[in-house]
């Protein structure tokens, strides 16, 4: 049961089975609801956030009965952040699997995964509302440009289960992109590193020997005049990887704003493109109640015109 100390507004919860294996950045957005992803990083960094007394990091990893300190956060609380019944009922749409253990939704392209950088709700908000009192949290992310699977878990033991793999790169993950440009070989392995850089405002990922392992696989699927659309395979699971490593190859993602040059953007444009073409096409998995999963959901039909609509 949480404790709470009234002189200073200090709670100190105590982990249950269900938040085991937790990482404390996770189990902090759980308990303050609708506070900034940015703000949970701040309280740990600055050491307000302690487990058994003790500083912790962000991707520290709780354990039932552990007592997790949690300062007071003068912010406004997630359940005063209303998403919109239309919203909600595109969201359920959006589910295309579900069992007892996970539910897996086709994320659509242009809607954040969470609230935070300066938006008060995102997906896995706006799945609350539509269910209220389930267990839903995220197992991994999509960019707020990519479309496609998305992996959210339905119970704790579900969720330390598909944290796993996902940590240790288990899960098949493949997307459909356009390249803007020709992709040579009918497969292109890439392997080059990447790491976070500060570009001005913009948080940007870049190929550097100093970064952390990245491997890629592009295999080519139609050749066009004007790009390529490929699949991308990720063997592993980097910040932008496949936007980066698509850039490195000489042929960045068609409508990607932030590795493509606006000639690019500008060129695609006029073919109809107004969005990143990256989609999250198929997962493949273990269900942790037992067996393998792989589902997939279709290109979207904004994506599929453009393609229709090449040479």
């Amino acid at each position: 049961m949480p404790t709470v100390d009234n002189r200073e507004g200090v709670r100190t919860v105590a982990v249950d089975r269900d938040r085991d294996g937790q990482r404390v950045d996770n189990f902090l957005s759980a308990n303050l609801k609708g506070v900034p992803k940015s703000a949970v990083y701040r309280l740990i960094r600055t050491g307000q956030v302690r487990v058994n007394g003790k500083r912790c990091k962000a991707s520290t990893r709780l354990a039932e009965n552990d007592r997790v300190r949690i300062p007071p956060v003068r912010l406004q609380q997630r359940d005063e952040v209303i998403v919109s019944d239309a919203v909600q009922e595109q969201v359920r749409q959006a589910v295309v699997f579900e069992n007892e253990h996970l539910l897996i939704i086709d994320k659509p392209s242009g809607m954040a995964v969470h609230s935070g950088s300066g938006l008060p709700w995102g997906l896995i908000d706006a799945l609350r509302q539509s269910r209220p009192g389930e267990f839903l949290e995220l197992v991994h992310r999509l960019d707020r440009e990519t479309s496609g699977c998305l992996v959210l878990a339905r119970n704790g033991k579900a969720l330390n289960h598909l944290s796993a793999q996902f940590r240790e790169g288990t899960p098949g993950k493949f997307y459909f992109c356009l390249l803007d440009g020709r992709l040579q070989q009918d497969m292109v392995e890439v392997d080059a590193p990447l790491a976070k850089v500060e570009n001005g405002q913009r948080r940007q990922v870049q190929v550097t020997a100093a970064g952390k392992e990245a491997q890629t696989r592009f295999r080519r699927l139609e050749a066009y005049t004007a790009g390529t659309l490929a699949e991308a395979e990720l063997l592993t699971g980097r910040t932008h990887q496949v936007r980066v490593h698509a850039q490195h190859l000489g042929t960045p993602l068609a409508g990607d704003a932030l590795y493509s040059s606006r000639k690019s953007l500008n060129k695609w444009r006029k073919l109809g493109l107004r969005r990143l073409f990256l989609h999250a096409h198929r997962v493949v998995l273990q269900d942790p109640g037992g067996g393998e999963l792989d589902i997939s959901s279709p290109l979207p039909d904004t994506l599929r015109r453009v393609l229709d609509g090449l040479e």
